[in-house]
């Protein structure tokens, strides 16, 4: 018997096994799956929609699982210039959503041979530094969450395939962007508050000189507009005492004067206001709401448990991995903006007064 293979291909059939002891090959994948090896290439490299039916691409792999087959890495790098190696830059990961969407990306890069390089940069610093200036070579491309264009470029140089998370998508042209919708989570937190009475509002910023930040200002500025009597912003470097000492200074002021909600632009900073509610005697939820954003396990570890935004990183690093292999296979990747979702908890109630 012979089939058919792409563009015509004829393969032989037969199931002979390779001889005990030697390491099997495509060919022999070919034939126990009565394909062409151009097929089994198709398959395994996952390029086989449109050309491969799907009943034969499941053969294929069948039939390399029943041989113990695993294509050489070596071989394919030197046949495809390729290293299969990403880098994924992040802040520092002193928050497991970052940890998410490492796990995001090399998931989907497991699934296509690929490796990821995690390569964690201290948002603090005006620049970040290259990790890589005399191995820039042995990566296929760059996914860079939270960056500056400036930062990017030090570390991708000019050459390298870049897709941005959480990024200013008009930033950098030419790369992927993979997004949340950040505007949506605070209208969503804006609509919670409002529906709750609350009408002296609070926004702790992070004092982080970044595109996600300008807009969560922005929108939480829309979506409350004129609903709120007094609005009010200042802002907290992303650190919990920080917050803290920020928020005693508001919190401090007369009960007429002072916030009856405060929206913060992480977890963190909201961990922040409610040790300073502590302090001055306010009670949560009854004299002050509080919300976060990310939805850390930090979120669930603090009293009331925080109302917060929930942001899904893994999907965020997994996306970014799969743009990425698009941008290597010469394919366009649209924008993409993931959907977020309130997530109410113990840390917001009605208004004081309502």
């Amino acid at each position: 018997m012979r089939t058919q293979g792409p563009g015509g291909q004829e393969a032989a059939a037969g199931t002979r096994r390779p001889a005990p002891g030697t390491r099997p090959t495509s060919r022999d994948v070919a034939r126990a799956a009565q394909v062409s090896q151009a097929a089994v290439s198709l398959v395994l490299g996952d390029k086989w929609r449109g050309r491969v039916a799907e009943a034969t691409a499941e053969r294929v792999r069948a039939a390399a699982r029943d041989l113990g087959y695993r294509p050489n890495a070596a071989a394919r790098t030197l046949r495809l210039g390729r290293t299969r190696t990403a880098l994924l830059v992040v802040p520092v990961l002193s928050s497991d959503f970052f940890a998410g969407v490492h796990a995001g990306a090399a998931r989907v890069a497991a699934e296509h041979g690929f490796g990821v390089v995690l390569y964690p940069f201290d948002t603090v610093s005006e620049e970040a530094p290259d990790p890589f200036a005399s191995a820039r070579a042995a990566l296929d491309g760059v996914i860079a969450s939270s960056m500056t264009p400036d930062a990017v470029a030090a570390i991708r140089g000019d050459a390298l395939p870049l897709v941005m998370l959480d990024s200013d998508p008009a930033a950098e042209p030419g790369a992927a962007v993979v997004n949340v919708d950040v505007a949506d989570g605070l209208r969503q937190v804006a609509a919670h508050l409002l529906a709750l009475g609350h009408r002296r509002v609070l926004h702790l910023g992070a004092d982080v000189d970044s595109w996600t930040f300008r807009v969560r200002a922005r929108a939480l500025a829309e979506a409350l507009g004129s609903s709120v009597e007094r609005p009010g912003r200042v802002v907290a470097p992303l650190r919990v005492d920080a917050a803290r000492a920020t928020a005693e200074d508001v919190l401090a002021r007369p009960a007429d004067r002072r916030p009856t909600a405060v929206v913060c632009d992480s977890d963190l900073l909201a961990a922040g206001v409610l040790k300073a509610a502590r302090r001055l005697g306010l009670r949560v939820p009854e004299d002050l709401s509080v919300t976060g954003f990310d939805d850390l396990s930090l979120a669930t570890a603090v009293d009331p448990e925080l109302t917060t935004v929930r942001l899904p990183a893994e999907e965020v690093g997994a996306q970014g991995m799969r743009a990425l292999l698009a941008l290597l296979d010469g394919e366009r990747f649209p924008p993409v903006n993931l959907p977020v979702a309130l997530v109410p908890r113990g840390s917001t109630g009605t208004a004081p007064g309502v």
